[in-house]
């Protein structure tokens, strides 16, 4: 039994969307923590007191939470940091050197949407091709594209499994009690744009 070079090229052509898919979001995954490690270069959590540590044992503690982006923001007392020998090092801030961690996952991140949206493109392509190929040449040789389909499906479901457990894209975070809620974020250099909600 042959098998139609149409279907051959088409079967591979899927593959290879399908690879760089699968790294797209690897990329996506692995930037996305290494920007947290260099964002929190120096600092120490501690999850049995939902508060940082820096290199001079002090603690920054959960301060405010931003709804729009889901981080719950953590300071030092701008007293401690004020008389801190490395403050020079470490801030330029008059208010206490900030933190910031993310409480939703990876996939429900901004970022996170973005590549996994960007891969379920490629997947959803590669599935078009390959249903197109199968129905053009319905002949045994068609089983060639069984691999392929099978891939598709298996990424597919993977890759949106985190759009279909959480219908508005992000998981309900439970910020700790008593913090300020935000729906902007504050900028580095000082410009505050925030709406409190609470």
């Amino acid at each position: 039994m042959s098998v139609d070079p149409e279907v051959l090229i088409v079967g591979v052509y899927a593959i290879l969307l399908l690879g760089v898919a699968a790294v797209l979001d690897a990329a996506g995954k692995h930037t996305q923590r290494r920007s947290e490690r260099f964002r929190t270069a120096g600092f120490r959590y501690l999850p049995q007191h939902d508060a940082w540590t820096c290199s001079q044992d002090q603690m920054l503690w959960p301060m405010d939470y931003d709804e729009q982006h889901h981080l719950v923001r953590y300071r030092a007392k701008a007293s401690v940091c004020n008389s801190c020998h490395v403050k020079p090092d470490c801030t330029s801030s008059s208010n206490g050197r900030e933190v910031t961690r993310a409480v939703a996952p990876w996939p429900h991140s901004e970022a996170g949407r973005f590549h996994r949206g960007m891969s379920l493109g490629l997947v959803g392509l590669a599935a078009v091709l390959v249903l197109a190929a199968a129905a053009r040449h319905i002949e045994p040789s068609t089983l060639v594209l069984g691999l392929p389909l099978l891939l598709t499906a298996w990424l597919g479901r993977r890759y949106s499994a985190h759009f279909r457990a959480t219908p508005a894209n992000f998981p309900a975070p439970t910020p700790a009690t008593g913090l300020r809620v935000t729906r902007t974020s504050r900028t580095r250099w000082g410009s505050d744009a925030r709406d409190d909600l609470s």
